[in-house]
């Protein structure tokens, strides 16, 4: 008896740098039409990337132009998630590669997400832009158990960055370290935060430090998704974007700037931009090909 294997090309993308030893590497699957969910998760599993995109036709009212819309998934290696936005900027860089850069639309589990790639002196840089954020409420107990969990001291916060649970696709806590070597000690019970994040219904938690009034060192713990950390996140930069503008740590047109992968050996930037007048949150940066 043989077990028939679906051929499906994966192409492997780091997000959020030109290097591909930097940023965050994603598994990208330009035509997933074949794929089933299980089979999209053992790829996405065998790939061992935080997640990896698979595209298939856009629905019928996903209107994006012949080849410039798609119905796009995110596997990491443990399930599916809602939105990711590294992977969004792996795809799109692909996508580029072989159409052209462009606007580009896709359909996620959490709606509508537009994306534009530019050319600048051969490097393709993609700008998503968010579903609309909310910022809510997290209770203090929860917020104990996070730093449990990561092994904080309540008195290593930034009192400037209240505790809040971001969203601009997906939930993040996002907690502020009030050092950078605090942000660097990272070595949290892993089962503890995965149990947490679970019940929260958290992608990750949004680790921050402050190093000047627009520019941010951010880690990315992701339990849940079956890895110790997220190099570069983009869903987490949109929903820390939506958090910084709602707490009043910025105001009207504004552009952030988030180191991430640093302290991994991945070192990625990630450009946070808002706009006067527009709740949504636009992410920028850099792809290049693994192989």
């Amino acid at each position: 008896m043989t077990t028939h294997e679906p051929q499906a090309e994966v192409l492997r993308y780091t997000a959020f740098s030109g290097d591909p030893g930097g940023g965050n590497p994603a598994g990208v699957v330009l035509d997933a039409g074949a794929l089933d969910d299980d089979e999209m998760l053992a790829i996405a599993a065998g790939l061992g990337y935080s997640e990896s995109a698979f595209l298939t036709a856009p629905p019928e009212d996903l209107d994006g132009g012949e080849g410039r819309a798609y119905t796009i998934r995110y596997f990491s290696p443990k399930a599916e998630v809602s939105f990711c936005g590294h992977a969004t900027v792996a795809a799109s860089v692909a996508l580029a590669e072989r159409t052209g850069p462009g606007k580009l639309v896709f359909a996620t589990r959490a709606g509508t997400v537009p994306v534009e790639v530019a050319e600048d002196g051969g490097t393709l840089r993609a700008t998503l832009t968010s579903v609309e954020p909310h910022i809510d409420e997290v209770a203090g107990a929860d917020v104990e158990e996070a730093l449990a969990a990561l092994g904080w001291p309540e008195a290593d916060l930034d009192p400037a960055f209240p505790p809040r649970i971001a969203y601009a696709g997906a939930r993040h806590l996002v907690l502020a370290a009030a050092t950078r070597a605090r942000l660097a000690d990272l070595a949290y019970d892993f089962a503890r935060l995965e149990a947490l994040m679970h019940r929260l219904d958290l992608t990750t938690v949004q680790l921050v430090w402050r190093e000047s009034a627009t520019v941010f060192h951010v880690r990315d713990p992701f339990p849940v998704g079956g890895v110790v950390e997220d190099p570069a996140t983009g869903a987490a930069a949109a929903a820390f974007g939506a958090y910084a503008r709602e707490l009043g740590l910025v105001s009207g047109d504004c552009v952030l700037t988030l180191h991430q992968g640093e302290d991994l050996g991945r070192p990625g930037e990630l450009t946070v931009t808002l706009r006067a007048g527009d709740p949504r949150v636009r992410v920028s940066g850099t792809g290049v090909r693994i192989s």
